[in-house]
């Protein structure tokens, strides 16, 4: 009894292991695509990205563009960090 019990106990524990590598996969590919061409012009890429993959992750959108645009995406233009200025790129 208790090797069954072990046994889907360790099942349960690999099958939830290879399953998050492609939840995170599905979020890059939404996300991704829009937030490089978002930051292409970015003079600091690394930090447009980051900032961007955050507010598309909450916002489940990108505005078109490098620049402005952002009444495409209301929660996108809605983001402020906490001194109250714009969040994201």
């Amino acid at each position: 009894m208790k090797l069954v019990f072990v046994a889907s106990l360790l099942l349960l524990l690999l099958s939830n292991t290879f399953m998050e590598p492609t939840m995170a996969d599905d979020s890059y590919n939404k996300c991704g695509s829009g937030c490089k061409q978002r930051c292409a012009r970015a003079g600091v890429q690394d930090r447009c990205l980051k900032y961007c993959g955050i507010c598309c992750a909450k916002c489940n959108c990108v505005p078109s563009g490098t620049y402005g645009n952002k009444h495409q995406c209301p929660c996108y233009r809605d983001m402020v960090n906490s001194k109250g200025k714009p969040k994201c790129p």
